[in-house]
């Protein structure tokens, strides 16, 4: 986790800009973007020396003290923050959980029941373990993939039809990586995450670029655009519920604004069977 802990800090480090930490334009040229180490250093309040074994994986657990100064320094994000924790092992590691979790009876029968609602359980790394008629209709006939292609993360890169689902692919796929990141830091001894980043980042160049950026991002509720071949356009708000009785699940749902083009849209869509809106 060392080298997790010093790669996420030199990436963001990087990325953050000299002047909106305090830092105008001395004139001295940067032979790197972002901060210098001693800038930071300075920020938090510790040496260079430590900041340097910081990054290069020569320190293993870190107080939460400095961990709060160093978020506070590069400014990070509460998701970012947290997973700065993870990574740094002070956060309580979770158990390992089975490669491929089972869904609760009743969970199944309550994404049967919403019927006028796309549907699907998650896994946290986005694996794709249960899901309704509608999700189905809209993203693709889960059914018809091989249990190991059941991930959202995995099709959003290698498969075309489904890759083309999205308005903005790339907005779609950067948010992708950062919730598998996330995931990532908190399980970082997962042989299915890991499995999963190493194919990613063979197939695609997109992908280990956007994997180097260390960006982070938790589960929340957020929006997307469609571009469906049977519905067309599609702007649907993606609500996600975490499962109280099995932690390292999401309950996700689609819905669409009431009265908009978006739900007559939707509508006309759930009418249709998966095989017949693919």
């Amino acid at each position: 986790m060392a080298s997790e802990l010093g790669d996420f800090l030199r990436a963001r480090r990087a990325a953050l800009d000299p002047r909106q930490a305090g830092y105008p334009d001395d004139g001295r040229r940067r032979r790197v973007p972002g901060l210098r180490r001693e800038e930071l250093a300075q920020l938090a309040h510790l040496s260079i020396d430590y900041v340097v074994r910081l990054e290069q994986g020569r320190t293993n657990r870190v107080s939460r003290s400095v961990l709060d100064a160093l978020a506070d320094a590069l400014q990070l994000a509460p998701d970012e923050r947290a997973y700065l924790f993870t990574v740094a092992d002070v956060a309580p590691v979770s158990p390992r959980q089975p490669v491929r979790p089972e869904v609760a009876p009743r969970l199944r029968q309550l994404l049967d029941t919403m019927r006028d609602v796309p549907a699907m359980v998650l896994h946290r790394r986005m694996d794709v373990l249960a899901w309704n008629r509608g999700s189905a209709a809209l993203l693709t006939d889960f059914e018809k993939l091989p249990v190991a292609e059941r991930n959202l993360i995995r099709l959003t890169f290698v498969d075309e039809s489904f890759r083309s689902l999205y308005a903005d692919w790339p907005r779609a796929a950067r948010e992708c990586v950062s919730v598998l990141r996330m995931e990532a830091g908190r399980t970082p001894h997962d042989p299915a995450l890991s499995a999963l980043v190493g194919e990613l980042s063979v197939r695609d160049p997109d992908f280990r670029r956007w994997w180097a950026d260390h960006q982070v991002r938790g589960p929340r509720a957020l929006s997307k655009v469609y571009r469906h071949p049977v519905a067309g356009k599609l702007e649907l708000d993606v609500q996600q519920f975490t499962v109280d009785t099995h932690p390292e699940q999401l309950l996700v749902a689609y819905t669409a604004e009431p009265g908009s083009p978006s739900e007559e849209a939707l509508r006309f869509l759930l009418q249709w069977s998966p095989e017949q809106a693919r």
